[in-house]
């Protein structure tokens, strides 16, 4: 059997709500344009050959009126004429009278016959010419005017169908913005602000979608002030009881007690730290700084097993040094805290991947990012590292993307821009 038959794949422009309205109008006017045409066309060919059929007939019966008078035949009549068509002829024969249009020297002529004598015909033959002409010129005009209506509809339809589309774009691009994240966009249809006005689909939906935009923006500017709120209002207490357990006699109750607190102290600065990333103050201090030796220092600063492997050529980066090691610091504390050794920090151009061996992660963070305060069943953490690391990376312009290995492990792949080689004297544009 041969090989499965490829698909037709038609051009993406053929699927959109304008492409598919104009072959609808065409398609419609189209139909209607013909079956007008047909209908007229019908009426006055049925007329003007009716007329003609009279007018022949008419002549046949003076010219049988002549014949059998014994007295000369009229002017284009005569017994088994040349040019008599063969049907007509044997209907005459029959004893019947009958009529047909046929060529006659070159031209169109409407023939009448009649029976004679001795089975022959006797007949008559007008000029046709004009009665043909009326109906060429009628079958000409009907479809110059059918394209000059379905033209119009099209200009018509497309001008009414690209307004609405037109609307339908911009409802997209607000929902992809607030997608993104930024929740102050809105489409602000002007039908929806004038009640007085009727609104229609269009505006129906894009109503809906500054209503739940406004909605969403609330509940997060809520939980944004609480986020805030408690942390501010934890940070006093936490360093009173810090103090306190400092106070406490050396022994295994001290150690949890100040343990415990540097947990809450911990907890509570990721807390600040969001709420401020939450306002969208942040500024970036960037600067230019060998990748690899900065990736190494921050190994070396979590006090982890981790392997540093460099690949590829050696760069420098222009970013925020702090925020840079504030990411990866928590890449490498979460890899080592949910996932199982070696753990492998891999240092490529601009690219640093963090690799652990363990179970991977979620589903839902590898869709659609990490999420503050969840975290698998049974697992530990708050969900607040990697929360800071994405934020982080995108105040520096960075892409943070997180997946899982095909043989097994989470992988963490922070790719920075504005990079140069160390050969290179220019940076070129960002990867």
């Amino acid at each position: 059997m041969g090989g499965r038959r490829r698909r037709l794949r038609l051009p993406a422009w053929t699927a959109t709500l304008t492409w598919k309205s104009a072959v609808f109008i065409t398609v419609m006017c189209c139909l209607l344009a013909a079956l007008l045409g047909v209908l007229v066309h019908t009426a006055v060919t049925r007329q003007t050959v009716g007329h003609a059929r009279e007018k022949a007939l008419s002549r046949l019966t003076d010219a049988s009126r002549a014949y059998e008078a014994g007295e000369a035949l009229p002017l284009r009549s005569g017994v088994d004429p040349p040019g008599l068509p063969g049907p007509l002829r044997a209907l005459a024969a029959s004893g019947r009278r009958g009529t047909m249009v046929a060529g006659h020297l070159g031209r169109p002529a409407m023939w009448a016959a009649a029976p004679a004598d001795g089975g022959r015909a006797l007949s008559v033959w007008t000029d046709y010419s004009q009665s043909a002409r009326t109906i060429n010129g009628l079958d000409g005009a009907i479809i110059g005017s059918s394209l000059l209506a379905i033209g119009a509809t099209l200009l018509v339809g497309a001008f009414a169908v690209t307004r609405v589309t037109r609307r339908l774009h911009q409802t997209a691009r607000v929902a992809r913005r607030i997608g993104a994240g930024d929740l102050d966009a809105r489409v602000n249809d002007p039908r929806t602000g004038d009640p007085a006005r009727r609104q229609d689909e269009v505006a129906v939906v894009a109503g809906a979608l500054d209503t739940m935009a406004s909605a969403l923006q609330r509940k997060l500017q809520a939980e944004q002030r609480f986020t805030a709120d408690v942390a501010h209002e934890l940070r006093t207490p936490l360093t009173g009881l810090s103090a306190a357990a400092e106070l406490l006699p050396p022994g295994r109750p001290s150690e949890l007690v100040q343990d415990r607190a540097r947990a809450l102290r911990a907890l509570t600065e990721d807390l600040l730290e969001i709420s401020r990333l939450d306002a969208r103050t942040e500024h970036v201090d960037l600067d230019v700084h060998e990748l690899a030796p900065l990736a190494a220092r921050v190994v070396r600063a979590s006090g982890t097993d981790t392997e540093v492997v460099v690949a590829g050529e050696p760069v420098r980066v222009e970013t925020d040094k702090r925020r840079l090691e504030r990411v990866l610091g928590n890449l490498i504390s979460n890899a080592h805290r949910h996932g199982t050794p070696p753990v492998v920090l891999t240092v490529d151009g601009p690219v640093v991947t963090v690799r652990d061996h363990g179970d991977g992660f979620p589903d839902y963070l590898t869709a659609g990012g990490p999420q503050r305060f969840r975290t698998e069943a049974g697992g530990k953490g708050h969900g607040l590292g990697l929360t800071i690391a994405a934020r982080q990376a995108e105040v520096m312009g960075a892409a943070l993307s997180f997946g899982n290995a095909p043989d097994g492990g989470a992988v963490a792949r922070l790719t920075l821009p504005h990079y140069v080689r160390l050969d290179e004297e220019e940076p070129p544009a960002g990867p």
